[in-house]
């Protein structure tokens, strides 16, 4: 009975969720080969906070070593939302990258440094069926492609005025929409997102607050989905903007870089 208590209470402690004042711990993904030789090292991220969305500027507290750049800026996120981000940025290396070598996200925020370790190790290859079921979506279709993905010209704003972005996708109707199982009507039917393409904005770069109005559009399937977003900023700066076209199984993204005067 005292070893029965001492489980519960560790595992109540384990499912205690922070709205705030977690860290966020960068994450490997795996590595892509690219056509012309060279390798993609794939990187996403753990914000520990269910609701805090952390700024982390490129700088000593968030950088990247890979092999002779010291710049330690190669495109990553310093805007993280909460939770889970998955497959966010790619760091492209050399075709002769030693496969002993590694690209390191170091990242430093709320008093704790984390990193993630990215080499050419076999295990760590990615497929597209890897992807896909990392992601959520279910079996992959291997006939699906991702979306296409345009994003309309941004000028540059001052404040106060706000920007007006539109983001256009089409697909190839794959994958297909659920069918219910005759035998069982109901099944996972509340539990599944529809099939179709869904464009989402997110804040990838900034030095303020960015709000879009609306972040994302209805799930479409079978024609063109356009989001026509109001995007309000809080200061000015340059910004990096992401809009992503997601089938359920595939996703393109695009970024667009604004400035706010």
């Amino acid at each position: 009975m005292v070893a029965a208590a001492l489980f519960a209470v560790s595992a109540s402690r384990a499912q205690v969720q922070y709205a705030r004042g977690q860290d966020v711990a960068p994450v490997f993904e795996g590595w892509e080969r690219n056509p012309n030789g060279t390798f993609s090292m794939v990187f996403g991220y753990l914000n520990r906070n269910y609701e805090e969305e952390v700024d982390i500027p490129v700088g000593p507290d968030n950088t990247i070593s890979a092999g002779a750049d010291t710049s330690g800026d190669r495109g990553q996120p310093t805007h993280f939302y909460p939770r889970r981000q998955r497959f966010l940025f790619r760091v492209v290396v050399p075709a002769d990258w030693d496969k002993q070598q590694k690209v390191i996200w170091t990242l430093t925020s709320h008093g704790r440094t984390n990193q993630a370790k990215g080499w050419l190790q076999p295990v760590w290859e990615l497929s597209q069926d890897v992807v896909v079921e990392n992601m959520g979506g279910g079996v992959p279709d291997p006939n699906n492609k991702p979306p296409s993905l345009t994003i309309g010209d941004v000028s540059t704003i001052t404040l106060p005025a706000a920007a007006t972005l539109t983001a256009s996708a089409t697909d190839d109707g794959l994958p297909k929409p659920y069918r219910r199982a005759p035998s069982n009507p109901d099944r996972d039917s509340q539990s599944r997102r529809p099939r179709g393409v869904q464009i989402k904005w997110i804040q990838y770069r900034g030095p303020g607050k960015v709000t879009f109005d609306p972040a994302n559009s209805a799930v479409v399937y079978g024609e063109p989905v356009t989001l026509a977003s109001k995007v309000s900023f809080s200061a000015p700066g340059i910004y990096v903007l992401r809009a992503t076209a997601n089938d359920g199984q595939l996703f393109t993204s695009r970024d667009v870089s604004v400035t706010v005067h």
